[in-house]
């Protein structure tokens, strides 16, 4: 006589317990219908996978910070490769080779860099020699400031008075640094700086004359089925970093005739020069305005009045704000395609991983990783977020 199974309720809800069990571990593998696994092996898999999800993050975090001197000459270098491939491939349409075309591509912006640093030092140094000529103007603005600190400091004494104990002294202890422990700092920096900046256009140069095999060797490591995803993907970031620098190089060209033609009337001295650094000056996110009014006050000091210096101050943050409302997104935004909300977090965030360098580069590469998460499905969502 056959046993009849539900004379062994037990052994049976045991059997189903450790398939359930069997079928969750598998790699992959789903759990047979009508087997559902308990509800504490499913907890500890949600807990598993948030501590894998929180230990890559914030390994990609030490990672993004403590290399960040290598990340930044690496996007750099990217970044000067993408702009000048348009001339390499000009000159590989008069048969030049690509190595070639790579190499006068290189020398020829070092050249113009050069070129550029050498007219800034030499204005700079006219600039300087032409400041004790307006000495007594500087001074006469510095003891105006002091003054009015003067003032605010006793009425701010007079409404908050300090309790002084009768009797005690307060003995202010201030160390000198060691003139050779700065000195040796500030050299450590610079040459560290020096020495990452020197790597900048050999990269360019080996990322422009070996573009063709970087490309498909980055497509190759990829499975077969992913592979025309990543060229598509790789192409569209292609394309939004050309559009990037194009239109920043267009909008900055703008901003400084728009600049040098303001400066010009109101006679400021090297007028011409002022307004193509104060204009590309304005293209840096957040920090851009501010450092755009330096270089016209500075120079306006014993030329321009208190009226001068609000018309200097109008005329930056105006042209700031139209390039950013108006010229931006006729320029930019088809190609970026993000919305200010996710602007402003990327710039917030790279800002505060990379420094100022982080500002610079926030935006392209917030806009590849939205041309990624566009092309991956599982990460589409993301892309929608970070999208207009």
């Amino acid at each position: 006589m056959a046993a009849d199974p539900t004379d062994f309720p037990q052994e049976a809800d045991h059997e189903s317990t450790k398939i359930a069990e069997i079928a969750s571990q598998e790699p992959g593998g789903s759990v047979a219908p009508g087997l559902e696994p308990p509800p504490t092996v499913r907890v500890a898999d949600q807990r598993s996978s948030a501590a894998q999800w929180i230990t890559a993050i914030v390994a990609l975090l030490a990672g993004l910070y403590f290399g960040k001197l290598v990340l930044i000459v690496i996007m750099v270098s990217v970044l000067l490769a993408f702009v000048l491939a348009p001339l390499v491939d000009l000159l590989a349409r008069v048969r030049v080779p690509n190595w070639a075309g790579a190499l006068i591509s290189v020398l020829l912006f070092c050249a113009a860099l050069y070129g550029l640093a050498n007219v800034s030092y030499n204005k700079a140094v006219s600039f300087m020699e032409q400041l004790p000529r307006y000495r007594g103007e500087i001074q006469s603005l510095t003891w105006k400031l002091r003054q009015k600190e003067q003032m605010l400091e006793k009425n701010a004494n007079q409404v908050l008075p300090t309790p002084k104990t009768p009797g005690a002294k307060t003995v202010q202890v201030q160390q000198q640094p060691d003139w050779t422990s700065t000195l040796t700092n500030s050299l450590g920096t610079a040459t560290e700086l020096a020495l990452a900046a020197s790597f900048v256009p050999f990269l360019a140069y080996f990322m422009l004359s070996w573009q063709d095999h970087v490309r498909s060797a980055t497509i190759m490591l990829f499975s077969r089925d992913e592979r025309s995803t990543a060229y598509a993907t790789l192409g569209a970031i292609v394309k939004m970093v050309r559009a990037f620098i194009v239109g920043n190089l267009i909008v900055g060209l703008l901003i400084s005739g728009a600049s040098t033609a303001a400066f010009g009337l109101l006679h400021l001295p090297y007028f011409y020069f002022l307004g193509f650094i104060s204009g590309f000056l304005s293209l840096i996110p957040y920090l851009g305005p501010l450092l755009a009014v330096v270089p016209p006050f500075l120079s306006g000091l014993g030329v321009v009045q208190g009226t001068g210096f609000i018309v200097i101050l109008l005329t930056v943050f105006g042209l700031h704000i139209f390039a950013m409302n108006v010229l931006y997104p006729k320029f930019l935004g088809s190609r970026l395609q993000l919305n200010p909300l996710a602007v402003t977090l990327a710039l917030l965030f790279w800002g505060w991983l990379w420094g100022a360098m982080g500002l610079v580069l926030a935006i392209p590469m917030t806009a590849a990783i939205k041309i990624i998460c566009d092309h991956v499905p599982r990460y589409r969502a993301v892309g929608l977020w970070l999208g207009e």
